[in-house]
């Protein structure tokens, strides 16, 4: 009888296993720098088209989560600094389950649009790129030096919940250790936020 009911349970445990997704360690480097990601009117980015003299930001974001709204202020103040400080940006929409609905091509267009994106807003293809870095949720951040290795990966600031409150933007500084030549003093935080909608 154990053994009947041990089959199903271990089949599980593998299941489980193959479908983890490991997350991108400090010091590896970006995964697919020539891969070309698309953005909502067709044109074509890679991260080594995007990246700057000190490095390149990534983000995984969307259009309607709550906690992409609710951060749109200090990322976006976040994402300027970055481009003023030689660093590219580039951020990714994996939100695959919804690319007809709330994070299609046009909605993204609408988005970036109202947000003054000036900095290219791609679709991430079943949610390939996500799966790679091992990314979990909206807004989630990887900082890359100039050689394409990770420096940086977490929140945007030190309360993504209520960033009105927050006491310690952790990009901006790691941006700033980053093009200072310095290692940065806190290379990890917890990204919070909306689930990546993969497909099932």
């Amino acid at each position: 009888m154990k053994k009947f009911f041990l089959l199903p349970l271990m089949a599980m445990v593998f299941v489980s296993m193959a479908m983890k997704t490991d997350e991108l360690t400090i010091g590896s480097k970006a995964p697919s720098p020539e891969r070309k990601l698309k953005d909502y009117n067709g044109k074509s980015y890679s991260f080594n088209d995007v990246k700057k003299k000190n490095g390149l930001l990534v983000v995984f974001s969307c259009n309607t989560c709550p906690w992409v709204i609710k951060n749109q202020q200090v990322a976006a103040a976040a994402y300027n600094y970055a481009l003023s400080k030689e660093v590219g940006v580039m951020v990714l929409n994996s939100n695959e389950a919804e690319r007809e609905d709330a994070d299609s091509k046009t909605a993204m267009m609408q988005y970036a649009k109202d947000q003054g994106y000036k900095w290219p807003y791609v679709l991430d293809d079943n949610s390939t790129m996500a799966n790679a870095f091992g990314a979990k949720v909206t807004p989630e951040c990887y900082l890359f030096n100039k050689d394409l290795k990770l420096v940086y990966h977490g929140a945007i600031t030190d309360n993504p919940k209520t960033p009105s409150e927050s006491t310690r933007d952790h990009l901006k500084v790691a941006i700033d250790e980053l093009v200072e030549g310095k290692p940065v003093s806190m290379a990890t935080s917890k990204a919070m936020g909306c689930g990546i909608k993969r497909k099932s």
